[in-house]
């Protein structure tokens, strides 16, 4: 499995626009979110071991703070061709196993990750009330492997600092997963690899 960080998109970078389709065909855009204090746009996909690991953990903590102001929405940009796994149906079994209460999307283009400079699954971004990033880094310090616990402490405390209008830590430490299923020849310049 080939171990991907997060590109880091800038801070203070305002939310791409997106409007796709869930795995059901029903359309959402960003600017269906526009009444949450917080946003969070993350980037998954149902075969990736790094979000198999910590998918419990990150549906447990979108229940947690949904009825808090936080919305939610999951994008998989992979590859579903050279992925089929990865395609509506395989979004749909995944929703329903990890209990995911929130739109999850299908980025056939690829041009919201592009725009979003996506690199790995899970890769999250959160965004306050003006659609500006304050967060973009690690769900925690959990991998496959490492023995430490899915707590979701990273994000968790960015999204706390969020809704009560306090800044994120200024130091955040990078996701790190597969890397998003690019189709051959649609590569991103930042795209490094692996």
């Amino acid at each position: 499995m080939a171990r991907t960080p997060s590109t880091m998109l800038e801070l203070g970078t305002p939310a791409p626009g997106f409007s796709l389709p869930d795995f059901d065909g029903r359309v959402h855009a960003l600017a269906g979110f526009a009444d949450a204090p917080a946003l969070l746009v993350t980037f998954i996909c149902s075969h990736c071991p790094f979000v198999k690991h910590l998918r419990s953990g990150f549906a447990a903590m979108a229940r947690e703070y949904q009825p808090r102001g936080l919305a939610v929405v999951a994008i998989n940009s992979n590859d579903v061709e050279a992925y089929p796994q990865d395609g509506p149906d395989g979004m749909r079994a995944e929703a329903a196993q990890a209990g995911y209460v929130f739109p999850y999307l299908l980025d056939a283009s690829q041009a919201v990750a592009k725009a979003y400079r996506a690199a790995c699954t899970p890769d999250f971004f959160l965004f306050d009330a003006g659609r500006r990033l304050v967060y973009r880094g690690q769900f925690d310090d959990s991998r496959p492997g490492n023995g430490r616990p899915v707590t979701g402490a990273d994000l968790r405390a960015a999204i706390d600092a969020t809704l009560a209008g306090r800044a994120s830590a200024a130091e955040q430490q990078p996701s790190l997963g597969c890397n998003i299923k690019w189709r051959k020849g649609n590569e991103p310049d930042y795209y490094a690899g692996g």
